[in-house]
């Protein structure tokens, strides 16, 4: 398996080839896998860095196996750090975004409930609303960017719009009021 270093006289680990890496493939990857598992949530992930890596070495290392398994418990345990990293960078910038909605004290919207109507929202409807009321874009520019026509735009915005008002419960200002009519 290995070539002999005419210089010393010893056995030098060979390349590492395609009919090897299928082995350990076969042999060690499902347990290669579970190993990972331990840390991360993507164990083929590491796996699969892990092989790459030994695929690279100029001079694999003397015990496959074991290196392998040293390698994919740094790699798993590095991704398991980079995960809580940004789960808390996440966590930080969540709570320091700026609300899409400021609360107003004597008004009737609830910010939080006017947000989660939005959320709520079809992501066409909700994509021109932000794009026209957020992003300043003009309907022609946001049908440049959802790929339809303008005139299609302002429907989604409007439609949107509507959908809104109906989640958070609130009558439409140009509604006629129809008890006139029935007091006459």
């Amino acid at each position: 398996m290995g070539r002999v270093n005419r210089a010393s006289d010893q056995r030098e680990p060979a390349p590492v080839n395609a009919d090897l890496l299928e082995r350990l493939v076969t042999e060690h990857g499902p347990a290669l896998e579970l190993f990972a598992a331990q840390w991360t949530d993507a164990p083929e992930d590491s796996v699969q860095e892990a092989l790459l890596q030994l695929v690279r070495q100029a001079k694999p290392p003397e015990r496959v196996v074991p290196w392998l398994y040293r390698v994919v418990r740094n790699l798993s345990v590095s991704a398991a750090r980079r995960k809580s990293r940004q789960r808390r960078h996440e966590a930080a910038a969540a709570g320091i975004r700026p609300r899409w909605f400021q609360p107003d004290a004597g008004g009737e919207i609830d910010a939080d409930t006017l947000t989660a109507a939005l959320v709520s929202l079809v992501g066409q409807h909700r994509e021109v609303i932000v794009a026209r009321i957020w992003g300043g874009l003009t309907f022609e520019q946001i049908a440049e960017v959802i790929g339809a026509s303008s005139s299609s735009a302002h429907r989604r915005y409007v439609e949107g719009l509507e959908q809104l008002r109906i989640a958070i419960g609130v009558p439409c200002p140009n509604e006629t009021n129809s008890s006139w009519i029935e007091s006459s």
